[in-house]
């Protein structure tokens, strides 16, 4: 075999082929960063538009910053109420989208009457039925010589958002977590059938860890959508962030500065929560390469 023609590491530099692969990256790379500017710069532009108009508009944006660390503070409120409520959320979601495909009629009634009662109805009444009307039927309980369970229907305003936000948002992911069951193909249940592994083996073992994978970019969605619409847990007087906001509005008549400032602060915090996601979602796709 003649090796003469066989090119050597050290080789490639003088390599037509190898050069021009080296440019066309080069111009490549190139062709990114430009756009990646342009695009910078129209964003820039963009926010130096806005804010030039909000300063015509006499908004004073001095005293957003001077009260930004009070709003700022409910942060870490409005992290922890989407946390535990996702949390709650992921559980529902899973037993309604294992209601939704079982074979017994009365698991699919209840799923399918959870998530149709749920969905067509808007989560601001139901905020208000937890928060209000639980302990309104507590009360009839305690009446009746039922103390014990009026009192683990009448929830604080933090135990009440965070099951209002978990109930809506169990429902809505009820469908993720079904089309994502689903995208399993029957085959692989029949091969872990075959090998004498149960249902519920076959569930945890092989059906979930593929489906979570496939749902990842739709629930981080969902997390995202939870962090926004946890600012309707301060009609309850939960001093997270939209709470601190209106009271600093109301307080000065400044409502633009103050809104503005919260709009602002959900914007990073999806911004992060969206970065997040991708890394987890990549991390999830490097666990299934071979």
């Amino acid at each position: 075999m003649d090796l003469s023609n066989v090119m050597q590491p050290g080789d490639r530099a003088s390599d037509p082929d190898w050069e021009m692969g080296l440019r066309l990256l080069a111009v490549q790379r190139r062709r990114r960063l430009a756009f990646a500017v342009r695009l910078a710069a129209v964003w820039l532009a963009l926010v130096a538009a806005l804010a030039f108009v909000l300063l015509q508009l006499n908004v004073d944006p001095l005293y957003a910053v001077d009260h930004s660390a009070f709003v700022l503070q409910g942060v870490l409120t409005t992290i922890g109420v989407s946390m535990a409520s996702i949390s709650v959320a992921t559980v529902l979601a899973l037993l309604g989208a294992l209601g939704k495909l079982s074979r017994s009629s009365i698991a699919q009634g209840i799923a399918g009457f959870y998530v149709s009662l749920i969905r067509g109805t808007p989560l601001l009444i139901q905020i208000y039925l937890i928060y209000l009307g639980l302990p309104q039927i507590g009360q009839q309980f305690a009446n009746r010589g039922m103390p014990g369970i009026g009192g683990m229907l009448t929830l604080n305003a933090i135990q009440s958002g965070i099951l209002a936000l978990s109930v809506n948002y169990g429902a809505y992911m009820t469908e993720i977590f079904r089309a994502g069951i689903q995208s399993i193909g029957h085959g692989q249940r029949e091969a872990a059938k075959s090998i004498g592994m149960g249902e519920w083996h076959i569930l945890r073992r092989v059906i979930l860890p593929q489906a979570v994978r496939v749902i990842i970019p739709d629930i981080g969605n969902q997390f995202i959508a939870m962090q926004k619409d946890s600012s309707l847990v301060s009609i309850m007087g939960i001093w997270e962030i939209t709470y601190r906001a209106n009271r600093l509005a109301r307080k000065d008549i400044k409502f633009m500065e103050m809104f503005l400032l919260a709009a602002a602060i959900y914007w990073f915090m999806t911004i992060v929560s969206s970065w997040a996601e991708g890394w987890l979602e990549r991390r999830l796709s490097h666990a299934y390469e071979r």
